[in-house]
């Protein structure tokens, strides 16, 4: 069936093979060709969109920059480009906010948060180039969670669009609005869905940070609708205006390096960080060092070294980080360390913490044929489980003869998973399916999350079942029929549809059409420069 251009909208609309192809992709595994390519000018041109997606029955995928891993950006439907909706105010300081729109990146909000003394505390490791819709799509976090939470926490507001075309501001703490037809639905069952919740919480016991399904248990306790919006990936509006709540920058920060012989050390090591009030610890396990140390030996690290920890310390002044760097110095050395090291200013801070980030361009060099797939890429344990699960992970690329990076938020108990696979190799799509059951099992045997801060995505709501009772499922399931009864945003994300599989067209598959060449062009600069918060049609542009 052919999608023409809907009656009354006045931004961009493409239905022509490149368009499609150049946002058949995201960061993650998939590939999927979209139908068309919307990108409203403003929210009043949404709402036209969405009324007409409803009347035609047409899905719709809201977008940002397209960083996303677990493919909620991506879909059988109508890409909505919300990158160019990118107004940003000034900081309200009296309240310690900002209205941003969905386009606007992380680095611009902390740009402008930075000027006023002041921070936007989820820091995921994209914030060059992840949109602020995305980041609320996904609930999304990063090394900082440790000690601020994640991006619920730090949503004051969120300007709406809802199945029906109708628009409305959802704000914490203030009622929700009464003339949204999705929101009384909603609330018409809120409260035999928080009775269940009191029975059957949706939580995974220990687990810190959990972004799988959607966020019951904070409006249980909250009451706020802006907890169940927040971490939908689309599923449940398009939300087209954010205000944030900032935190107070830090004043002076130090940091250290703990080399321990064995995960537990490591473990027990990272729950004193987060008992001292650290602001970051991050786990660089084995694998990690094995594949930084493959390009230049690393300094100081011991050859035995089973894993190593990074943390973060912040204080009212540089004396007052100085010492509670020391302090937790001691308790590395308490809990096993063989070697500590202290960075007490910030040029030595910033030499640091470029390990944490070394092993990314040296994968890429390992070898032609290897790619690295993040398909196992967001699970988070409770804490007594980590050593477990990361030595459960080690044996399952062990077991496929695969190389693999592993490395995460210890302090959260919280792993990204980086496997390398040869294309070349035969049989290896049934490796990739294999290994991602393998880690689903061993997650939900450790009472796990396959979603800590990335979203469900496509990638991973096909497998919510093996973590999430029936009774919860059902749940997800009602709340998206209050929401969007004819299924149009983002069919397929957070509650699943018949016949939908994890892994679907691979887009390093060898073996798949070609893209136009403009649109292959233009996606290896996306990935090679890391530019995903570059306008995708422009790009376009500049490649023909």
């Amino acid at each position: 069936m052919t999608i023409t251009r809907p009656s009354g909208f006045r931004g961009i609309f493409r239905v022509d093979d490149v368009a499609r192809a150049v946002y058949s992709e995201g960061a993650g595994i998939a590939r999927i060709i979209p139908r068309a390519i919307a990108v409203p000018v403003d929210a009043t041109d949404a709402m036209t969109l969405v009324s007409w997606a409803r009347d035609t029955v047409t899905p719709l995928i809201a977008r940002g920059s397209g960083s996303g891993m677990a493919g909620a950006a991506i879909g059988d439907g109508v890409i909505v480009d919300l990158s160019r909706m990118r107004d940003i105010s000034q900081v309200d300081l009296k309240s310690r906010t900002i209205p941003v729109g969905p386009g606007v990146t992380w680095q611009e909000v902390e740009s402008a948060a930075r000027a006023c003394d002041l921070r936007f505390p989820p820091d995921p490791s994209s914030g060059a180039f992840c949109s602020i819709g995305g980041m609320v799509s996904t609930n999304a976090s990063g090394s900082h969670s440790l000690k601020y939470g994640v991006t619920r926490s730090w949503v004051q507001a969120l300007d709406c669009i809802f199945e029906d075309g109708t628009r409305a501001t959802v704000r914490r703490g203030a009622p929700a609005p009464t003339n949204i037809a999705a929101l009384g639905r909603f609330q018409e069952i809120a409260d035999e869905l928080i009775a269940a919740e009191t029975d059957s919480p949706s939580v995974h016991p220990g687990v810190r940070k959990d972004s799988s399904g959607y966020g019951l248990h904070a409006f249980a306790d909250s009451r706020d609708v802006i907890d169940i919006l927040i971490g939908s990936e689309g599923t449940l509006a398009i939300v087209v205006g954010i205000e944030l709540r900032l935190a107070d920058a830090p004043r002076a920060t130090s940091s250290l390096l703990g080399c321990f012989p064995t995960l537990e050390s490591a473990v027990k090591a990272a729950v004193r960080a987060r008992d001292a009030g650290a602001a970051a610890c991050e786990l660089l396990d084995r694998t990690f060092l094995d594949v930084a140390g493959s390009a230049s030996p690393l300094p100081n690290v011991p050859k035995d070294s089973d894993a190593v920890l990074l943390a973060e310390v912040e204080a009212n002044t540089a004396g007052a980080a100085r010492e509670a760097a020391r302090t937790l110095a001691d308790d590395f050395r308490a809990s096993g360390a063989t070697y500590v090291e202290l960075a007490l200013t910030p040029v030595e801070e910033k030499k640091m913490w470029e390990l944490r980030h070394a092993a990314s361009p040296i994968l890429n060099r390992l070898g032609p044929s290897l790619t690295s797939m993040q398909f196992v890429e967001d699970c988070a344990v409770p804490p007594d489980r980590l050593p477990e699960y990361v030595r459960g992970v080690r044996a399952i690329l062990q077991k496929h003869n695969v190389t693999g990076v592993i490395f995460g938020h210890a302090g959260d108990s919280h792993i990204h998973v980086n496997p390398l696979i040869d294309v070349n190799r035969s049989g290896w799509r049934e490796v990739v399916e294999t290994m991602l059951g393998e880690v689903v099992a061993l997650t939900a045997s450790l009472g796990g999350t396959l979603d800590g801060e990335h979203g469900d995505g496509r990638l991973r709501t096909p497998l919510l079942h093996q973590i999430w009772g029936a009774d919860i499922i059902n749940r997800y399931a009602i709340i998206k029929h209050a929401f969007d009864p004819a299924g149009i945003l983002n069919p397929g994300v957070k509650v699943p549809i018949a016949g939908e599989t994890a892994i679907c067209d691979i887009k390093y598959d060898p073996s798949l059409p070609a893209l136009p060449q403009a649109a292959a062009d233009a996606l290896k600069v996306v990935t090679d420069q890391r530019a995903y918060s570059r306008f995708r049609l422009d790009m376009l542009n500049a490649s023909t």
